[in-house]
């Protein structure tokens, strides 16, 4: 390229760079704002009502499915609770910084003492900490490291020394962040399937599950659960409207360990408490497992009982035997493909 040609291009970029950052900027200005006075009505509701507790929960349980059906996703039961904290932590909305996006805010929302919390959220304004990296320095005791150094040259050092390896806030932080997707009604790029083999795997299962004839509806592949801040995605989700109830299914490639089924009794929870209608039975997991020597199944139920299980739910769901069945036939002709 030309030096001519260079200038250009470099007068271009920053335009671009400039554009980028000014939208990111607006975005989550109005963010801040919505969010801070959506919590804002919902405790000055609580506080009209008598019995404010109960009142409390059954208004948001009731909101979150109104302004899901209404807006989209970004009204769970989680997120409003956050915005009713967010209101009632920072109760003049002029205090708020627009340099943390939402976020940044539901992080410090997590740290209760609020001498701690002032020192994260200062630290994370001048250092321009990316959400990763405001966690980090949470989670390695940042805050009280500093504390125990004597002497301002020490307090210094460990300050200096938590910063190697920072990621700093950038305008894509914000704009690829899932919450601002939700706030804008734009439907957020889902991770794609770490081999060929999954997205094999996920159309043989989609087609054979809807092809049984019992009930199943297909939800969507990688589906978004948040918790704690953190975003997780659910490999497939199915509806089964015979036993009305969410079924989630986990892809893994490698060995069945405890922690998959952990994760996955995990996302039953959400499921239970942010998704499930009240005419919603509880959600059940399956996790199938393409080790290179072995192919298996597990069922993760939950808080289902193993007995209404047993009566019910195998009625409409494959057994595992004939799931590994299945899994093995596509498995083995993805193999011969290869």
């Amino acid at each position: 390229m030309s030096n001519q040609n260079n200038n250009i291009f470099s007068e271009i970029k920053q335009v671009m760079l400039e554009a980028r950052n000014n939208v990111a900027s607006v975005v989550n200005v109005e963010l801040l704002k919505a969010y801070w006075q959506i919590g804002k009505i919902i405790v000055e509701h609580e506080q009209d009502s008598q019995e404010r507790a109960a009142y409390g929960r059954g208004l948001i349980n009731e909101l979150s499915k109104e302004l899901t059906t209404e807006f989209g996703r970004g009204f769970s039961v989680s997120n409003l609770q956050f915005m009713r904290r967010f209101y009632q932590d920072y109760p003049i909305q002029q205090t708020l910084s627009v340099k943390l996006s939402w976020s940044h805010y539901c992080e410090l929302l997590s740290v209760s003492d609020l001498s701690k919390r002032s020192f994260y959220e200062k630290e994370a304004i001048n250092s321009k900490w990316s959400v990763r990296e405001l966690k980090r320095q949470i989670n390695t005791s940042l805050f009280e490291r500093i504390l125990l150094s004597e002497g301002k040259a020490n307090k210094e050092t460990v300050l200096n020394l938590s910063k190697k390896g920072i990621e700093l806030l950038n305008a894509e932080d914000v704009l690829k962040d899932p919450y601002v997707f939700e706030f804008l009604g734009i439907p957020q790029n889902k991770p794609m399937m770490e081999s060929d083999l999954e997205k094999a795997l996920v159309e043989h299962i989609e087609k054979f599950l809807l092809e049984l004839g019992r009930g199943f509806m297909f939800v969507g592949t990688q589906q978004r659960v948040t918790l704690n801040n953190t975003h997780y995605y659910v490999d497939m989700v199915f509806y089964n409207k015979i036993l009305r109830s969410y079924i989630l299914i986990e892809l893994k490639t490698s060995k069945l360990m405890p922690e998959a089924v952990g994760q996955l009794n995990m996302y039953l929870n959400y499921y239970q408490s942010e998704i499930n209608d009240e005419i919603d039975n509880p959600p059940i997991g399956i996790i199938l497992c393409t080790d290179k020597d072995n192919v298996a199944a597990e069922y993760a139920l939950g808080g289902l009982s193993n007995q209404i299980f047993a009566s019910k739910y195998t009625l409409y769901i494959p057994d595992k035997q004939r799931l590994i069945k299945e899994v093995e036939a596509i498995v083995e002709e993805w193999h011969e493909e290869q």
